[in-house]
């Protein structure tokens, strides 16, 4: 009887945890045609600003955009002759959908028990009726890269757009990067024997030779071939070199994550191809003798050195403040970079590094409709979000929070009568 009660009671308390972490946001429906959003200010990020602008969308991708373009007759036409219209933000590096509430156990599902899980894949995982994902959308950020953590391989990041009714709906790239710990000498040495382990078990496996399948081993082998690559978060100077020769070494693609003391390693960062997420500008300096603004002008630093880079608003928060993403980017703008370079880096940059600038990014013909229509620069703090399509489909910009700033506006009105 002690063990049914206790059956009960578990299933009772995922019962009452589902229900009160699923959103009451509908995800968008494919309109039927074409859709037309006409005479605002086109930002493609990939190019100059078109003004008086229309941009032409159907069956999720881009199908026009420019100065002089023809409205299909049977379009559904949107007049936005004061508005702007962007790519969907992207947050380069989060755990949305893999945690909800930090100190309730069974909303956290972004690190697996072991030191070698390259065969974690973090899009099963990610919870599409999460309260943090609609709140996330108001604020235009659209696209993330979900990551798991732990070990000395985490496992596999994915590229999810934020809308949809399952992780399959919402998944733009799967494998979009392995998550690597490197901290040690030690976990050099070991890892460097298991990528061995893993080119041996490619090589068997392209041999034709009868092997036994093994999951982790088959999971690198897109890590080994060169093609995906590794995230190594390093902020200091001497991690970030150790990183770089350790992925020199093991032939495998390198992205650095964090990357303080960057422009200190410029050359070889430039030498090597290795780009940088930046994974806060709202950060301490991380030296007493470094100047104040050192983490709000590492993007400028980077820009001048030629390193591509992506803005993050990670260390601020992982995952449920990922709404202020644009005012990471903003800071940095603040403190040298262009609004152009600000809001590349964190639209086609992250694109670029993550793989997917082939779909998103930027607005061009042929990308998805995945863009945002506000009343301003979304880096500034009173530019509202009044639209916004993930693969052409409309977004309900409802959340939570303002379904609780409604409501006690009713008590505040109420409480007058």
């Amino acid at each position: 009887m002690r063990c049914i009660s206790c059956l009960l009671t578990s299933a009772l308390l995922l019962f009452v945890t589902s229900a009160g972490f699923a959103s009451d946001q509908i995800p968008g429906a494919m309109p039927k045609g074409p859709v037309a959003i006409v005479g605002a200010t086109l930002h493609p990020v990939s190019g100059p600003a078109v003004k008086g602008g229309t941009i032409v969308f159907q069956d999720g991708k881009i199908t026009a955009i420019g100065s002089d373009v023809e409205v299909p007759a049977e379009a559904t036409v949107i007049q936005a002759a004061t508005q702007h219209v962007y790519p969907g933000l992207f947050e380069p590096y989060s755990r949305i959908g893999l945690t909800e509430i930090s100190s309730v156990r069974a909303s956290n599902d972004y690190r697996e028990s072991g030191e070698l899980n390259p065969n974690v894949k973090a899009h099963v995982a990610v919870n599409p009726d999460s309260e943090i994902v609609p709140v996330t959308r108001t604020n235009g950020v659209l696209l993330t890269m979900s990551a798991p953590t732990g070990g000395l391989i985490a496992g596999q990041s994915a590229v999810m757009q934020l809308d949809g009714w399952t992780y399959e709906d919402m998944t733009v790239k799967p494998e979009a990067a392995m998550i690597v710990t490197l901290r040690s000498q030690h976990h050099r040495e070991e890892l460097g024997e298991f990528l061995e382990e893993c080119r041996q078990y490619a090589s068997a496996k392209e041999a034709g030779m009868q092997i036994r399948h093994d999951a982790r081993l088959e999971a690198m082998g897109e890590v080994v071939a060169g093609n995906q690559p590794i995230i190594i978060a390093a902020d200091r100077w001497e991690d970030i070199t150790r990183a770089v020769a350790f992925a020199r070494e093991q032939k495998v693609k390198l992205v650095i994550f964090g990357g303080y003391d960057a422009p200190k390693c410029a050359s070889l960062l430039k030498d090597y191809d290795v780009p940088v997420i930046v994974s806060s500008i709202h950060r301490q300096p991380m030296r007493k003798d470094d100047s104040y603004d050192a983490a709000y002008s590492l993007p400028k630093r980077l820009k001048d050195a030629g390193i591509l880079f992506a803005i993050s608003g990670y260390d601020r928060s992982e995952a449920w403040n990922v709404r202020n993403l644009p005012y990471h980017a903003a800071t940095a703008a603040a403190f040298g970079l262009t609004s152009d370079e600000a809001i590349e880096a964190i639209t086609l940059s992250p694109a670029k590094i993550l793989g997917v600038a082939d779909r998103v990014g930027s607005l061009e013909v042929g990308k998805d409709a995945t863009l945002i229509l506000c009343n301003g620069n979304p880096l500034e703090a009173p530019t509202e979000i009044e639209s916004a399509w993930v693969f052409g489909k409309a977004v309900d910009l409802n959340d939570k929070q303002q379904m609780l700033r409604d409501k006690y506006e009713q008590k505040y009105e109420q409480s007058k009568k």
